[in-house]
């Protein structure tokens, strides 16, 4: 991992956006036997959403499982799971994740323009391609390939969008076909938001070039400087073929926030090491293979070693490990090259959200002040 970041693809003006990874399933976000003090029920996420809007955290994303895996046995489902955080919360935005081929866009159109209303605004969704293959064969779904998925997915959006900014709206697609439908109500109408923000994960070539064309938001697992610089670089060209404002990058990162940089070092080697090993290699079997599954080989956890895939998005890759001062300064490296948004996962959910909002995120508001204010951006070509 390189020392410091490559050359900044921008200098954004907007301060950075923090969301959490809800804990809705079970197991916390380490395929691990280490403690984690977390849980996956309502009462405790309730909870736990309240602490971390007062604590900077503007996005919670629910996770979507449908089957018990790799050490998540069970799982509450995403939209409802978000819809009853956005009602027990004042100004947390909640990112339902939802799979297209098990919803149609205008269900989830529907749905999403009630919880939009409900909560004055503040409902999103995540838009995840799928890389579990038994949660749709279970189901009687058809599985298709890579980027077929992505393909699908992109209709999926189109038609979203077209719902929720349009009447009568048409789509005569592959996936999906709108005849003359009109939703009512619309979704809230907000200065700067047309409709709920619309976001995708993935790292593949197919991920990245759906995001630069449909996308508001784009996903990324965690990744270095390198890695980072190279898919920003790659979604702004997609959006500057299609014509469009490049959409906004998320990056996600395990956070591990200690007094010294022992300790957090220390912590992290004790989450490996006690590492449940079956369901990591399981874990990593079916994603690689997925991400190996690209037209061009190039996909999400297509080169994660089993250390990266104990966080199952690659989340200690961003390298968010060590003392507050450490960490502050690494994510501000990661605004310069173009990173929008930082979506964190944490050991003891309650106690780090509330250290991160106490001795982080201070540390990282006050470089983000010192940023000067004359940088120019650098074009994603430069």
């Amino acid at each position: 991992m390189p020392a410091h970041p490559a050359k900044p693809l921008q200098h954004p003006a907007q301060p950075l956006h923090f969301a959490y990874w809800v804990p809705n399933v079970s197991g916390g976000l380490v395929t691990s036997t280490i403690a984690q003090r977390t849980d996956w029920g309502y009462d405790y996420n309730r909870e736990l959403a309240r602490l971390a809007e007062n604590n900077g955290f503007e996005y919670a994303l629910t996770q979507v499982r449908y089957l018990a895996s790799y050490g998540a046995e069970y799982q509450h489902e995403s939209t409802g799971f978000s819809l009853a955080l956005l009602l027990a919360t004042e100004r947390l935005k909640v990112i339902a994740a939802v799979h297209p081929g098990l919803w149609h866009p205008g269900v989830l159109a529907k749905f999403g323009a009630t919880a939009d209303h409900l909560s004055h605004g503040r409902f999103a969704v995540n838009v995840v391609s799928g890389w579990f293959k038994r949660e749709f064969t279970a189901l009687g779904e058809p599985w298709l390939e890579h980027d077929e998925r992505y393909r699908r997915s992109e209709e999926f959006i189109t038609a979203l969008r077209r719902i929720w900014t349009e009447d009568h709206a048409e789509l005569a697609g592959d996936f999906y076909r709108l005849r003359d439908f009109s939703l009512k109500p619309k979704p809230v109408q907000l200065p700067g938001r047309p409709h709920p923000e619309i976001f995708q994960g993935g790292n593949s070539t197919a991920a990245r070039r759906m995001a630069g064309r449909v996308s508001d938001w784009y996903f990324s697992n965690g990744r270095d400087f390198d890695g980072v610089t190279e898919q920003i670089a790659d979604i702004r060209a997609a959006a500057a073929e299609a014509g469009r404002t490049p959409p906004k990058f998320g990056l996600n990162g395990f956070l591990i926030a200690r007094d010294t940089e022992a300790e957090a070092r220390d912590t992290l080697r004790e989450i490996v090491a006690r590492a449940d090993t079956r369901a990591v290699e399981g874990f990593g079997a079916a994603v690689q293979q997925a991400g190996r599954s690209t037209a061009d080989g190039k996909g999400m956890w297509e080169d994660s070693s089993f250390e990266d895939l104990v966080q199952y998005n690659d989340g200690f890759r961003t390298g968010l490990i060590g003392t507050p001062e450490q960490i502050a300064e690494r994510i501000v490296a990661y605004k310069k090259l173009g990173v929008d948004l930082f979506l964190l996962g944490f050991l003891h959910y309650k106690e780090e959200v509330e250290y991160f909002g106490t001795r982080v995120l201070p540390l990282v508001r006050e470089l983000e002040a010192q940023l000067p204010a004359e940088d120019e951006p650098v074009p994603a070509h430069a």
